[in-house]
C-alpha cells in the first residue's frame, strides 16, 4: 500500500503545471476512502485542495473521517456554506462524532436535528464520555434480540441483515440492559423454540463505557473475537467494539508514542503552516533549553580555575542541545512519512523547504534568547553573538539533517527509525561545536 501511495503522490506533484482537469480522479479513482485520505495527507496544501476537489462526492464524509484531525481541519476550512450543508446532509452518529470538533458548532446542531431520533440518542450518549474512553467511539451497527427471543427470532434477523463483524447477536432485557451473547454458529441446527439464553456464551465480558481506549484495545487482543459490546454504568448496551476499531487504536497508540518521543502529536499535519509547527516546537526548545542550561551552570562552576576562553567551553552543550532536539523533531515526522509511504521524491524539495523555514524561525527566535542569557552571564555581547550565530546555523542543519539523513538511509536499505537519531546527533554536536569554537576563535582571541 505504501509503495501504491507513493507512485501516486509523485504523478500528482510532478503534474502540478499540467492542464489536465482529471489527473486527480484518475489518480485517486482506484483508492479506498483510508487510502485517498492518505494520499491527500501528503500533498503540500495547494495540491490537496486541487486534489480533494475531484474526490467523488459519495465518498468525502468516509475520506474526511479517515484523515488526521489538523489535516482534516485544513480542508474543512475553506469549505463554505453550501460545501458544508451537502457534507452534513446525512451523517450519522458515528461519523458526526469524528468529525464533531473539526466543525463549527452551529453546523454540528443542524447535522444533529437532520439525524433521526435513534441517531440523535446514540450521537449524545457517545458524546458525554472523554475523547480516551471507548464509550465515544462505539459502533451502533450491532444485532440486538430481547433475553427472551428464540431460535427462530434470531435466524429471522441475521437474513435481514447482517453487519460486518456479525459474530455474536446481543441480549438485552426489558430496560436495554445487557444480558449476554450468542454466538451465530452456535444457532445451527437447533430447534426453533429454543430459548437463546440456552446457547448464551457464560465467559463473555462486555467493556465498561469509560475504559480508556488503551486499555480497551488490550483486552480485545486477548478475546479472540471480532466484537466486544460495550456498557455504561448501569449495564446498558451501548454499541460495541469492533476489531477493526481496536487495530486502529492500536496502531495510534504506538504512532502517539513515536510523535510523542520528539514532543509532536500524531495528528500533526506533514504539510502544516510553518508558523504552527514553529510554534509548538518551540514548546519543547524551550523545554530542552532549561535543561541545556543546568548542565552549562555545572561546567560553569570550575569557571573560576579555567582561563577566559572557557566560557565558550560552559556554553557548548547548549549548542548542541539546540540543534539535537530540532534534528529529531524533524527525524521523527519524517521516519512517520516514511512508514507510510508519504514521502517520495516528488514531494522532498516542498517539504524540505518547509522544515528549513521551521528550523529557520525558531533557530532567531532562541538565538535571541539564548544570545542575551549568555551575554549577560559572561558580560560579554561578543560571547552573545557567537552563541547567536552557531544557534542559529546548527538549527538549520538540524532541520536539513532530520530531512535528509532518513531519506538516504532508506534508498541505503538501512531502517532509519534505529540508526536514523545516532547519525543525527552525531551531525549536529560536530557541526554545532566546529560552528561555535570557529566563530569564538574568530570574534574572540
Amino acid at each position: 500500500m505504501s509503495e501504491e501511495i507513493t507512485q501516486r503522490i509523485e504523478q500528482l506533484i510532478r503534474s502540478e503545471d499540467e492542464v489536465d482537469a482529471n489527473l486527480y480522479a484518475e489518480v485517486s479513482e482506484d483508492l479506498e476512502p483510508d487510502q485517498l485520505a492518505l494520499l491527500l495527507e501528503s500533498l503540500p496544501r495547494e495540491a490537496r485542495a486541487d486534489c480533494w476537489a475531484q474526490v467523488p462526492v459519495n465518498q468525502r464524509v468516509d475520506v474526511l473521517v479517515e484523515m488526521r484531525t489538523e489535516a482534516r481541519a485544513s480542508l474543512l476550512r475553506d469549505f463554505d456554506s453550501q460545501a458544508l450543508d451537502q457534507l452534513i446532509s446525512d451523517l450519522d452518529a458515528e461519523t458526526l462524532i469524528e468529525l464533531a470538533e473539526s466543525l463549527p458548532g452551529d453546523v454540528v446542531d443542524i447535522a444533529l436535528a437532520r439525524m433521526d431520533e435513534r441517531q440523535r440518542e446514540h450521537y449524545e450518549r457517545s458524546a458525554q464520555y472523554a475523547e480516551n474512553a471507548i464509550g465515544r467511539y462505539v459502533d451502533h451497527q450491532l444485532l440486538i434480540l430481547p433475553q427472551n427471543s428464540r431460535v427462530r427470532d434470531a435466524v429471522r434477523l441475521l437474513r435481514r441483515e447482517t453487519p460486518l463483524h456479525t459474530q455474536h447477536l446481543w441480549l438485552v432485557d426489558r430496560t436495554g440492559r445487557y444480558a449476554g451473547a450468542v454466538e451465530t454458529h452456535a444457532l445451527f441446527g437447533q430447534p426453533d423454540h429454543l430459548s437463546l439464553v440456552e446457547l448464551e456464551d457464560e465467559e463473555f465480558e462486555p467493556l465498561l463505557a469509560t475504559t480508556s481506549l488503551r486499555d480497551a484495545s488490550e483486552a480485545f487482543e486477548h478475546a479472540e473475537v471480532s466484537a466486544l459490546p460495550v456498557v455504561d454504568e448501569s449495564n446498558r448496551l451501548l454499541g460495541r467494539m469492533t476489531q477493526t476499531l481496536a487495530l486502529e487504536l492500536l496502531h495510534e497508540h504506538y504512532e502517539s508514542k513515536l510523535m510523542a518521543s520528539a514532543g509532536l502529536d500524531e495528528e500533526e499535519d506533514l504539510f502544516a503552516p510553518v508558523m504552527r509547527s514553529s510554534r509548538r516546537r518551540a514548546t519543547w526548545l524551550g523545554i530542552n533549553l532549561l535543561t541545556a542550561f543546568l548542565a552549562s551552570w555545572a561546567i560553569g562552576l570550575f569557571e573560576g580555575t579555567l582561563q577566559q576562553v572557557v566560557a565558550l567551553a560552559v556554553l557548548m552543550p547548549v549548542v548542541a542541545s539546540m540543534g539535537g532536539i530540532a534534528g529529531s523533531q524533524t527525524l521523527t515526522l519524517i521516519i512517520r512519512g516514511l512508514a507510510l509511504g508519504q514521502i517520495s521524491a516528488a514531494n522532498i524539495r516542498p517539504l524540505l523547504r518547509k522544515e528549513l523555514s521551521v528550523g529557520g524561525l525558531n533557530g532567531v527566535l532562541w538565538a535571541l534568547v539564548i544570545g542575551f542569557v549568555a551575554a549577560y552571564w559572561f558580560s560579554s555581547p561578543g560571547i552573545g553573538l557567537v552563541i547567536s550565530l552557531a544557534i542559529v546555523v546548527n538549527i538549520a542543519v538540524a532541520a536539513l539533517s532530520g530531512v535528509m539523513v532518513p531519506v538516504l538511509l532508506q534508498r541505503l536499505k538501512v531502517d532509519p527509525a534505529l540508526s536514523g537519531s545516532v547519525i543525527l546527533t552525531t551531525v549536529t554536536d560536530v557541526v554545532g561545536f566546529v560552528v561555535f569554537l570557529g566563530l569564538g576563535s574568530l570574534f574572540l582571541t
